[in-house]
């Protein structure tokens, strides 16, 4: 009889103590456990610490509320300016109901990588290739409020959204650079214009002040020669200074000017006109009905030997010019 009520008394604490086993449970700091008994949700979330369950009747579900960590795989797609590329992100979200990440969504972690792909992709569609190189703090806000629409439904919060790479082809990484490159030499340009203008207008006003004091342009000249000379080149080179050459050209077109002046000055002597002995005046003949004498033609006074007066000389309004010829001396 004895050793039947140890036997039972054993058997009691045997089922006592499964019992207990199967019914204590131990939920952790940063966890929280949703009960379902019999399959209905109870409304008391059991927070951290050691809880009680019925075991067969109740079921435990512990939910993770830290902070997690999720890569989105990389996403292909094109720019809204036809620009293939390729983007990956990283998303942080946590659960801050325990009760709907359980009961609103199969697996909430799966849900929002899911929807995390397609909201970056629906971004990559919306928004031109600058602004995923340049302008990513924008878009980052517009995929963590995509994401995080549908993910309050779920009792999960997205902490935060941010887009880790953007790949792009080789062409266009190519045609990039060559775009860098030229931006860069029309800055280096727009640079070296403005430093050569702002050097003109201090070589003007030291050319000014060089112009009042002659002997500061010589020094000026003894300080470039001697900057030459502290090369130790085999080869001098002494500049002239542009002055110098003006001045030389400047005598030279004087000295010509000179020289042209008195041979335009001198002119040949003229010869004062010999006076021609005056001569009596022709009788005219009296206008009666006697025929008068006709004036002989010039081939009949060149075969009677006589020499034929000009015009002028009948009229008597110019003078003869003795002739000046000479005979040809032969040899």
């Amino acid at each position: 009889m004895v050793q039947e009520l140890v036997i039972a008394a054993v058997a009691a604490a045997s089922a006592g103590a499964l019992y207990l086993s199967a019914a204590a449970k131990v939920v952790k700091q940063y966890e929280r456990g949703v009960v379902l008994r019999l399959g209905r949700l109870r409304n008391d979330v059991r927070g951290p610490g050691f809880t009680m369950v019925i075991p067969g009747i109740d079921r435990l579900h512990k939910v993770n509320m830290q902070i997690v960590t999720m890569p989105v795989p990389a996403q292909d797609g094109i720019t809204r300016d036809n620009v293939t590329v390729r983007v990956d992100a990283v998303i942080y979200f946590k659960v801050v109901d325990a009760a709907n990440a359980v009961i609103q969504v199969e697996d909430y972690r799966f849900a929002v990588s899911q929807m995390a792909q397609t909201s970056l992709r629906s971004i990559i569609g919306k928004s031109d290739l600058d602004d995923l190189l340049s302008n990513r703090e924008k878009l980052n806000q517009g995929l963590e409020l995509m994401i995080d629409s549908p993910a309050v439904g779920w009792g999960v919060q997205i902490d935060r959204v941010e887009i880790k790479d953007v790949s792009l082809p080789e062409t266009m990484k190519r045609s990039m650079a060559r775009q860098a490159e030229a931006d860069r030499e029309r800055r280096a340009r727009v640079i070296n214009a403005d430093a050569e203008l702002q050097a003109s207008k201090k070589l003007a006003e030291a050319a000014k002040e060089m112009s009042s004091q002659p002997a500061a342009l010589q020094l000026r000249l003894l300080q470039t020669v001697v900057a030459v000379a502290a090369e130790k080149n085999s080869t001098l080179v002494l500049p002239f200074p542009v002055e110098l050459l003006r001045f030389l050209e400047r005598a030279q077109q004087s000295g010509q000017q000179t020289e042209l002046q008195p041979r335009q000055a001198v002119r040949p002597p003229q010869r004062p006109a010999q006076a021609q002995p005056e001569r009596p005046a022709q009788a005219q003949p009296e206008r009666t009905g006697q025929a008068q004498p006709q004036p002989r033609t010039r081939a009949q006074k060149s075969q009677s030997g006589a020499p034929v007066p000009t015009p002028a000389v009948l009229a008597g309004t110019a003078p003869a010019r003795p002739s000046r010829s000479k005979p040809f001396a032969r040899h």
